[in-house]
């Protein structure tokens, strides 16, 4: 681990996560955890409960627990930060271990139905995000899945959340995300919006209006500038999944 990282995430839940949420550590658990039961569980509609999934940089364990919360049975998650793991065992998810992400991949060939990494691929390098996702792909049995939640460089103020954490070392649109999984062995590469949603019925009902403005003007500039707005998305945040074959 370089220097930077041995620093940063030894203690990336006070200094960022925790910090940036503006709230404690339960309450962010707790929405976190809502985020994803709304936004990851429904793509697992024809996932077997039993299958095996791992949680790649899996912070305070809150994938696992809408996991949990929705009948999966075989549920781990890996981070390397040991202030994260300890965070998620004293709110309760045990399936949690300290440990290096690439290590354990090479250590469990063929093993896992379903890998997730919620906001993770963003901070390997280029070089280390192809070989992460070489590796994921022989972890997983044939067949299985990956998906992701990375920042959407086409996103308006895209620095904002790419540029928001320092650990992050690469940055993705839809395009290059597909590029990227089908370069590593991966296919039917699917890149699609992150879920948005202000807190409260009025909140949300202005948020839409604006953000369908807001998305009219984006697409008119790219128009305006004789580019294809097929496959564009403005959302903060992008959803990956793909498959082994």
């Amino acid at each position: 681990m370089t220097q930077y990282r041995s620093i940063l995430y030894g203690n990336y839940h006070s200094t960022q996560s925790g910090r940036a949420s503006g709230t404690d550590a339960r309450a962010l658990f707790e929405r976190e955890k809502a985020q994803f039961s709304r936004e990851t569980i429904p793509l697992l509609g024809n996932l077997s409960r039993d299958a095996r999934i791992l949680d790649i940089g899996c912070g305070s364990g809150s994938l696992i627990a809408a996991l949990q919360g929705a009948g999966f049975t075989h549920c781990k998650g890996i981070d390397v930060s040991k202030e994260q793991v300890q965070l998620a065992h004293s709110l309760g998810v045990h399936a949690v271990e300290e440990g290096d992400v690439m290590q354990h991949l090479r250590d469990t060939p063929a093993a896992y139905d379903l890998i997730c990494g919620m906001d993770i691929i963003e901070h390997f390098t280029k070089d280390e995000l192809t070989e992460l996702l070489q590796q994921l792909a022989a972890a997983l049995k044939p067949g299985g899945r990956v998906i992701f939640r990375t920042p959407n460089l086409d996103a308006p103020m895209a620095s904002v959340f790419a540029n928001g954490d320092f650990t992050h070392e690469n940055y993705l649109n839809a395009s290059s995300a597909s590029q990227v999984m089908l370069a590593c062995g991966f296919q039917q590469v699917e890149v699609r919006p992150s879920l948005m949603r202000a807190p409260g019925f009025l909140k949300e009902s202005i948020r839409r209006i604006a953000f369908g403005l807001l998305a009219f003007r984006l697409k008119l500039t790219l128009f305006a500038t004789a580019r294809s707005t097929r496959g564009v998305l403005f959302t903060p945040n992008m959803i990956v999944i793909a498959f082994k074959p």
